[in-house]
């Protein structure tokens, strides 16, 4: 590809937790005046503009959208996960692929942090006594001097790790390759029994910020309560099964930990009935950690450098910011 070609991104229809798909292509217009910027708006639309598009931008690729993706470079998954994608059907195409990691991790810290002092200070406890207009002191904790395990070290979980550092907090890391380091004061592996073992029977606050895999599927069981002290507190803004619900219910029950805050549950959504429900000591959010009014500005700034890198020629060598295949 020469240098400065002007390109033409295809944009889907699809939207992230609701906020409009209209805000992506103005974003990527704004960021890429030189290049064309197509919106689809329905399937036939989507069909039309990927026969002629160099890149295309969306979260999913349909089969009618794949079959006209001859010519197209480049997929932007604006997920993080692309495990849903057709994967080997776009290799065979000659379609690169990346994805939307890094985006979320700003406000998922920010979640995680929310979450951890809004139970050091015992606000679920202040709300319950307003609903029953009732004052009265109670104790609290300190966030400070406490130990946080971190599971899972990738763009979210270091989120997490640099937003505590202010805290004055002991922070453990967990993830596959213990070697990398992050920036908390003590790795471990997954790997690493005695290590993972250590880091829970210190924790005062847990944060799981991991993919589900079949390595992390279940990390918090029966096991894992019973280590944890009993004044630990989870976060779970990963994926629902990365906590067995039953032995978390069991835990709460038995008062094996102090509380829960949970983004994510298993089953999800959490139905009505469900026990978790019935816990003042735990916070239910409905998978919104990863929403922020910010989504499609930082989704537009990587897919902008990477119709830069296309349209220069520097792919070749470079190859893409989050490029998964």
């Amino acid at each position: 590809m020469t240098a400065s070609n002007s390109l033409t991104v295809a944009v889907l229809r699809e939207t992230v937790h609701g906020i409009p798909i209209d805000d992506y292509v103005d974003a990527l217009r704004d960021r890429l005046p030189e290049h064309e910027i197509v919106r689809a708006r329905t399937p036939s639309e989507e069909r039309e503009v990927v026969r002629d598009a160099d890149v295309v931008a969306g979260m999913n690729v349909s089969d009618a959208v794949l079959e006209g993706m001859d010519d197209v470079e480049l997929f932007a998954c604006a997920f993080a996960g692309t495990g849903h994608l057709p994967m080997d059907a776009l290799r065979e195409k000659g379609v690169a692929v990346t994805n939307a990691s890094g985006v979320h991790a700003p406000n998922m810290g920010e979640h995680a942090l929310a979450a951890i002092l809004s139970f050091a200070r015992r606000f679920h406890v202040a709300r319950r006594q307003a609903a029953e207009d009732v004052w009265r002191s109670y104790p609290t904790h300190e966030l400070a001097g406490s130990t946080v395990t971190v599971v899972g070290l990738g763009a979210i979980g270091t989120a997490v790790a640099e937003r505590l550092d202010a805290f004055d907090v002991e922070t453990v890391g967990v993830r596959h390759s213990p070697e990398k380091g992050g920036p908390v004061d003590r790795v471990v592996g997954y790997d690493d029994d005695a290590g993972v073992e250590a880091a829970l029977a210190d924790s005062s606050y847990v944060v799981l910020a991991c993919p589900l895999t079949d390595t992390t599927a279940g990390f918090l069981d029966h096991e894992a309560f019973v280590t944890l002290p009993s004044d630990a507190v989870v976060v779970n803004m990963a994926r629902g099964p990365v906590v067995d619900t039953d032995d978390l219910v069991s835990a709460l029950r038995r008062h094996e930990i102090r509380g829960a805050a949970l983004d994510v549950t298993d089953p999800e959504p959490l139905p009505s009935g469900h026990p978790l429900w019935d816990f003042d000591n735990v916070l239910v959010t409905p998978h919104n950690a990863g929403h922020t009014p910010n989504y499609y500005d930082r989704l537009a700034d990587i897919l902008a450098e990477n119709v830069d890198r296309l349209a220069d020629g520097r792919a070749d060598d470079e190859g893409f910011e989050n490029q998964v295949a």
